[in-house]
């Protein structure tokens, strides 16, 4: 019997990448024990990506959102995720970087209420975006005493009732363009264990970023740090 698993994902502007991406993990786990259903996430797109989100859909299990506006990232994940049925989720970001073979490996560290998150061992992102992490990482750890080495990465795997728990929780998506650390802040709040294992990150598979421009880093740092101050005080009363 086979086990199914929802697997989120958010997509803008991603033409270049998405169906290269979906296709790749579709193909990963045909004949495994694995039945994936992707549910994309796609947010106010003005490329082609909903033309190629569509060529899959003609060929695989697949639900999509479409937005004509621009949601932002935090929100388009919120989003699909609370579309999620089946009772284990995964997610991954739709640039390419995630590996299929380690949904595998967040899988086998999976005991069913635990939420496991890979970190990247290497990291493949430009320079200044993991100096900018490393420096956020030091205020998060201060701030919520997560042993986390990775709190910022986009693949995990985890119950659809801890999925309920944490999206339930007040005010989700205070970070908007740094969903993770609020998410995994959150969840530890719970009492939620979080374990990690290390994943194969890969260089982005083609397009640009358009969050973390070198333009933008200045006025996401200050509305991050303002924004993990106001989730401290939430987190403290879950």
């Amino acid at each position: 019997m086979k086990l199914n698993i929802d697997i989120v994902t958010p997509v803008h502007n991603e033409g270049e990448t998405i169906k290269k991406t979906l296709e790749e993990f579709y193909d990963h786990y045909l004949n495994s024990k694995f039945e994936i259903h992707f549910i994309v996430s796609e947010d106010g797109s003005s490329d082609n990506s909903v033309s190629q989100i569509n060529l899959i859909k003609e060929n695989y299990s697949l639900t999509l959102i479409s937005e004509r506006y621009r949601k932002g990232y935090s929100k388009a994940v919120i989003d699909g995720l609370n579309l999620t049925k089946n009772k284990v989720v995964s997610f991954i970001d739709s640039d390419g970087q995630c590996d299929p073979a380690d949904l595998y490996n967040l899988y086998s560290n999976f005991n069913g209420s635990n939420l496991v998150v890979g970190y990247r061992n290497p990291r493949k992102d430009k320079m200044y975006r993991k100096v900018m992490s490393s420096f956020f990482k030091i205020v998060y750890k201060a701030i919520f005493k997560i042993k986390l080495l990775d709190p910022s990465c986009p693949f995990f795997i985890t119950s659809k009732e801890n999925i309920d728990r944490i999206l339930s929780t007040d005010q989700v998506g205070i970070l908007s363009q740094g969903f993770w650390w609020e998410f995994y802040a959150r969840a530890d709040s719970l009492g939620i264990e979080i374990v990690e294992t290390p994943i194969n990150h890969r260089i982005r598979s083609g397009g640009k970023t358009v969050v973390y421009k070198p333009s933008k880093i200045p006025s996401i740092a200050i509305k991050h740090l303002i924004g993990l101050f106001k989730l401290k005080k939430i987190c403290k009363q879950l």
